[in-house]
């Protein structure tokens, strides 16, 4: 999408801005201040717009980055062959260099919990939140099938505009949204019909589905030495509450929290959990 043509009550709208880090022109939500700086990681299809309830109460005591990751939402990433984690936290933690911050706390959402996770190897003093994280591998021959038919969509050039027709309807769009497990309001709704009529939006997703190697991730997550909140929800039909549990398990400084709630528990709360993060940060600096 272009932000100049983003809705006037686009989540956050007044506080993002323009900004080039690498290959990648990013479209980032900055709150500003003084505090120390939360980076806030949306997942695969979405964009900074997910974490609208969760940046208020954030905000009071932190300074709040939200980036669109590349090639979703208003990010444009100009090379084709970055849209795999590790790739992706290395631009990443380039944006919070060109920025001067070095986060405090990485707080993710399905893919992008593992981007933060990947990240925490290279900032050791950092926390780390998952919320529903996207820790599993496809089982079986749709671990062969999927990343090379999206491989494939990704290089077809008209597949794109044509995924963007077919989904980009509102019913489309709800039966999607409702197959996560999770019940967002109207407002949200319409956010993510946007996102997913926009052709340049939908060959960023693509082309991170066809990118995507949890391997290198996963194999040093036992070695993690950083605090880590990982948080499933009870009602995720996209990504098994079990799957954070069992990792939580194998990490040495990581702690489990399981909720009512789908996939997309951070929009359906209230608050988007930011009083239970912030609870969390607390107790572990006392």
């Amino acid at each position: 999408m272009d932000s100049r043509s983003l809705p006037a009550d686009w989540p956050f709208r007044s506080a993002g801005r323009r900004l080039r880090a690498g290959s990648v022109d990013w479209w980032v939500i900055d709150t500003g201040g003084p505090g120390p700086v939360i980076l806030l990681l949306h997942g695969l299809g979405a964009s900074g717009h997910s974490f609208a309830r969760m940046i208020p109460g954030l905000a009071a005591q932190f300074r709040v980055i939200v980036p669109d990751l590349p090639g979703q939402g208003c990010s444009r990433s100009l090379s084709s062959a970055r849209s795999g984690p590790v790739a992706m936290a290395e631009d990443v933690s380039r944006l919070c260099a060109t920025l001067g911050v070095e986060p405090a706390v990485v707080v993710g959402h399905s893919a992008g919990a593992v981007v933060a996770l990947q990240l925490a190897q290279g900032w050791p003093r950092a926390r780390v939140v998952g919320i529903n994280a996207a820790l599993g591998e496809f089982d079986g021959a749709a671990g062969v099938l999927f990343p090379v038919l999206a491989k494939g969509l990704a290089a077809l050039p008209f597949a794109a505009t044509g995924f963007a027709r077919l989904w980009g309807r509102a019913s489309t769009v709800d039966r999607l949204l409702d197959g996560t497990g999770s019940r967002i309001d109207a407002a949200g709704r319409a956010q993510y019909l946007r996102l997913v009529q926009d052709p340049v939006h939908v060959q960023g997703a693509l082309a991170m589905m066809a990118q995507w190697d949890l391997r290198p991730v996963l194999a040093r997550l036992p070695d993690l030495p950083n605090p880590v909140l990982l948080i499933g929800a009870s009602g995720d039909r996209a990504v098994p509450a079990n799957l954070s549990r069992d990792w939580a398990a194998r990490m040495p400084q990581a702690r489990y929290l399981e909720l009512p709630g789908g996939h997309l528990v951070h929009e359906e709360t209230a608050d988007g959990l930011a009083s239970l993060i912030t609870d969390w940060i607390v107790e572990g600096s006392a």
